[in-house]
């Protein structure tokens, strides 16, 4: 399985984090991947196999070739159903907004397909990428489609882009009432505003980012200390840490490091 990240050109670097590519052969058994939340919204085409996701009931479907993926506010479990061959648009929480009127809340733990989006845009560059050489040519094929939308429909919310800053850098650990008062708005306006912009509201963002940070701890140490982690994330303790941590993936931490996590732990170098 090999993953590679690759920055976006300067004009883009407001609202994509990154482009992304993920390749591998056909594998003989399915493997199931374990998503959790990182609080990013994801343009993601299949010019490979397509791949499984499933659901928490145990039933499963498959993932249209190229859709937009809403905020995932809850674990996500997908398998390959062949070849791997990925390319993919990760945008800032706040990124895919300026692109579209669909209301964002409705694409929460959903691949949305991207003609439902973009509508007859959408088949242009589905069969451009799709059938692109190389990864270099869909980079520029994403550029010129995402620059054309930014340049007809730019309306990004520079309160929201400065509180989600704020909230990056402070690893999650900001409440909404610290951030309407460094913002200098009121607090109801704050969260209505990053809820409409991301899709998520600002508790939950906070929490998915404290996660994500405490996810990189982890994944980064030769032998992970939950308490260190607790200690260092700012939780109350470490049971706290194991609450939320079992809220976003579905499982304790050691059950969580004990599974095949192949995909977490390639996302989680991007976040």
């Amino acid at each position: 399985m090999e993953y590679l990240s690759y920055l976006p050109k300067t004009s883009l670097q407001a609202v994509v984090r990154c482009y992304w590519t993920l390749q591998s052969e056909a594998a003989r058994d399915i493997s199931r991947q374990r998503i959790v939340p990182d609080g990013c919204m994801e343009m993601i085409f299949h010019r490979g196999d397509p791949y499984l996701q499933f659901a928490e009931d145990g039933t499963q479907l498959q993932q249209p070739l190229c859709f937009v993926f809403g905020q995932i506010s809850h674990f996500l479990e997908i398998a390959p159903t062949g070849r791997s061959d990925i390319f993919a648009v990760r945008f800032q929480p706040e990124g895919f907004m300026p692109f579209t009127s669909y209301p964002l809340k409705q694409m929460e733990n959903r691949a949305v397909p991207l003609t439902d989006v973009f509508g007859s845009e959408a088949a242009a560059l589905e069969k451009a990428i799709l059938a692109a050489p190389d990864t270099s040519g869909c980079i520029q094929l994403a550029d010129e489609f995402l620059l054309d939308k930014l340049r007809r429909k730019n309306f990004l919310d520079a309160v929201v882009q400065q509180s989600l800053g704020i909230l990056a850098a402070a690893n999650g650990n900001l409440s909404v009432q610290q951030m309407s008062s460094i913002q200098q708005i009121h607090r109801r306006k704050l969260e209505r505003r990053i809820a409409s912009s991301t899709g998520l509201s600002p508790k939950q963002l906070a929490k998915i980012i404290r996660l994500q940070a405490a996810l990189k701890l982890l994944m980064l140490a030769d032998l992970p200390d939950l308490t260190t982690v607790a200690l260092e994330g700012e939780y109350y303790d470490q049971a706290h840490f194991i609450k939320d941590f079992k809220t976003f993936t579905g499982m304790s931490p050691k059950h969580f490091f004990r599974h095949d996590l192949r995909l977490s732990a390639l996302f989680c170098r991007d976040i």
